[in-house]
């Protein structure tokens, strides 16, 4: 149980790909745990709009255009935070280079175009970095402050498909170690989440029925992931409550990564 029903009042949080999916219900659960949230994501309108929905529920929030392959526009977002809300506590890493214009070129290493992993990369991996690099100053500024990366069972095993996304979120767990380990003297904390099959829209729409099947039978429990799980998780290590949590990979994948690989194979389809 947290210690306090809004656990994360006064405290100034970014969340970036947040005008849908994980990023919106991250959003949306920090908000509601007391934090003023900009919802920073390259959908400019999308951020506007989810922002206004989080107002209308008495939470405080603005929208922000963000490119975090771009360095001057994540400087910008820091900023904006700061000027609006007067700090920065709290920086969730989440958007990622996820568009079937991307994810849909991303297959295997021989076939794997140079522009794709870049791409990939650049979004996933130094995004990440750049919102480290530009938010650490500021949080240091308030005290210290919590950074959560949205990572990926990818990172930490292999798969048939999908080589640049699967490489950057190694990275990415990495990238979570240096932070944790170069500032955490200094009051940062930084850690990863790294979630399983998450049954957002966008996963539904475009993974096909009999795909789903097989990740619903490799999840132990009894159904895949949604955002508000992740959502969850991200309040928690936003919060006091885990103030002695750092430099860790969470696997919030509703027990995916721990049978044997055989396991989605082998369980009656009917379970």
């Amino acid at each position: 149980m947290p210690r306090h029903p809004t656990p994360l009042q006064g405290r100034v949080a970014i969340v970036t790909g947040a005008a849908s999916g994980i990023g919106l219900a991250s959003a949306r659960a920090l908000a509601e745990a007391g934090a003023a949230v900009l919802v920073a994501d390259l959908d400019e309108k999308g951020a506007h709009s989810a922002a206004e929905a989080i107002r209308r529920a008495d939470g405080r929030a603005e929208g922000c255009f963000v490119d975090v392959a771009d360095e001057p526009s994540v400087c910008a977002m820091i900023e904006t935070a700061v000027e609006r809300f007067g700090g920065l506590d709290v920086l969730h890493n989440n958007a990622a280079a996820s568009g079937p214009d991307v994810v849909g070129r991303d297959g295997t290493i021989v076939d794997l175009e140079v522009e794709i992993w870049d791409r990939t990369l650049a979004v996933n991996l130094r995004g990440p970095m750049l919102g480290c690099k530009h938010a650490i100053p500021r949080m240091i500024d308030r005290g210290g402050g919590s950074i959560i990366q949205t990572s990926s069972a990818s990172g930490l095993r292999g798969d048939l498909l999908r080589a640049a996304y699967g490489a950057s979120k190694a990275g990415l767990d990495s990238l979570t170690r240096y932070v944790a380990t170069q500032y955490g003297k200094q009051g940062i904390r930084c850690n990863a989440i790294a979630p399983g099959v998450i049954a957002t829209p966008a996963l539904e729409a475009h993974v096909p029925p009999e795909a789903l099947e097989v990740y619903r039978r490799s999840t132990l429990g009894p159904r895949l992931g949604r955002p508000e799980d992740i959502a969850a998780t991200v309040v928690f290590l936003a919060s006091d409550d885990s103030e002695y949590i750092t430099g860790q990979v969470l696997q919030v994948d509703g027990g995916m990564l721990v049978g044997h690989p055989t396991v989605g194979g082998l369980r009656p389809a009917s379970d």
